[in-house]
């Protein structure tokens, strides 16, 4: 056995021990669950009733990544056609992958390509699927165009505000939140330039041009606690500063072929305690700390399939279960698309793997409300029931009904 494989057993191993630990927490998970996601549902129809209620949506964010690939005619309409399909089999949520991005939008300066951003926008509207804008900057000096750095700082200045509010006037009320300005704890080369204030002055402009615009913070590295305290530190120096930020944003790319579960909770708790709803905006996994990272060709063997499905199991379960978390969305999802192919719910020829049979059985199944009953002999039915959209059904009759976290409890009669 090469050194390779010998790394890629211990991986597996590994990944295998830690789904054994995290199950020693499983009642803990499961109790947080039905207490976080979960409300009463009350039914009034006459006694005997028949009563029946299915879920049609998650208020939970299960979302994933849209590839600028899927929108723009690279992909032959076959695979077009099973991608989008797919996506809404699976996801009630997505993001931008590179589509928003400033240096994907407009590599040289004036000539701004906005159509593959409407076109997944005016996807997404059809579909009702809220869609989150990543991102409007991204002052990592990697990622910032060359023709930016050409220009004096008032120049710099005005091109910013002219970005920040043409994005926001031209999108007005669409997505559903944007990142602000990406990965500004690990480099922020317009407040290098600039100074610290520009990133309130970023989130004003936006603001001024769409006052109904969510801004959200994202880095990566957090969830590991790696960067924990300094992301903690950033996000209280915006708030001190009265900065509009609305949320914030957790990657979830830097674990390796396994995750500690403290550590993601005891972040999670952290982040929370700021008061801001948290979204897991880019996870992977296996992540870029793995082994297969810079083998993408590598293939996993079936053992391997199998505790990535464990460990993505898990990984949900405590997400899921954190009353601070919105939603958590997956960086691709299909194996031609995705930043890390083995990371992929479905292999290149759309054949699902083991993951994407432990992913769908959580979120519809153990987590998807079914009853059937008959109505009291008062006439009533409650029952629990988890956030999102219901359908009710009595003795034919047929009513939609939407069951809000921030309420608790909502009732539907047909009397």
């Amino acid at each position: 056995m090469n050194c390779f494989a010998k790394m890629m057993r211990i991986s597996m191993v590994l990944c295998i021990a830690l789904a054994l630990r995290v199950n020693a927490g499983s009642n803990d998970i499961d109790q947080m669950i039905r207490q976080n996601r979960m409300g009463e549902l009350t039914v009034k129809a006459k006694p005997g009733d028949s009563v029946r209620v299915e879920q049609i949506r998650h208020e939970f964010w299960f979302g994933a990544a849209i590839s600028s690939s899927a929108f723009s005619g690279r992909l032959n309409s076959e695979d077009q056609r099973q991608y989008k399909e797919v996506f809404l089999s699976n996801f009630n949520a997505a993001v931008t992958e590179n589509a928003l991005k400033w240096h994907a939008m407009e590599p040289r300066r004036g000539q701004v390509d906005y159509a593959i951003v409407d076109a997944i926008l005016k996807w997404t509207d059809e579909n009702d699927i809220p869609l989150r804008g990543h991102n409007i900057f991204w002052g990592i000096s990697g990622r910032v165009q060359n023709w930016q750095k050409q220009m004096d700082d008032k120049e710099l200045l005005e091109t910013l505000r002219i970005r920040a509010t043409t994005i926001a006037r031209r999108y007005k009320g669409r997505f559903a939140e944007y990142d602000l300005n990406n990965e500004m704890i690990h480099g922020n080369y317009y407040a290098d330039r600039l100074g610290p204030g520009i990133t309130k002055q970023m989130a004003a402009w936006v603001k001024q041009a769409d006052p109904k615009a969510r801004l959200y913070l994202n880095d990566y590295d957090i969830l590991t606690g790696n960067k924990l305290n300094d992301y903690i530190r950033h996000i209280r120096g915006l708030v001190n500063e009265q900065a509009p930020i609305d949320g914030v944003g957790v990657q979830g790319h830097l674990h390796g072929d396994s995750f500690d579960p403290v550590k993601l909770r005891h972040a999670l708790d952290t982040l929370a305690a700021e008061g801001l709803p948290i979204c897991i905006t880019e996870f992977n996994f296996p992540g870029q700390r793995s082994r297969v990272y810079r083998r993408r060709d590598l293939k996993l063997t079936p053992q391997q399939e199998q505790a990535k499905a464990k460990a993505l199991t898990e990984y949900y379960r405590i997400c899921f279960a954190h009353p601070g978390v919105k939603g958590i969305m997956m960086w691709g999802f299909w194996e031609r698309a995705n930043w890390i192919p083995q990371s992929s719910l479905y292999l290149r020829d759309w054949t699902p793997t083991p993951a994407a049979k432990a992913y769908r059985d959580l979120i519809f199944d153990q987590w998807w409300t079914r009853w059937q009953g008959k109505a009291d002999k008062d006439g009533y039915c409650r029952i629990p029931a988890f956030f999102g959209k219901h359908r009710v059904m009595v003795d034919g009759s047929e009513k939609t009904v939407y069951l809000k976290k921030s309420a608790g409890a909502e009732t539907v009669s047909f009397r």
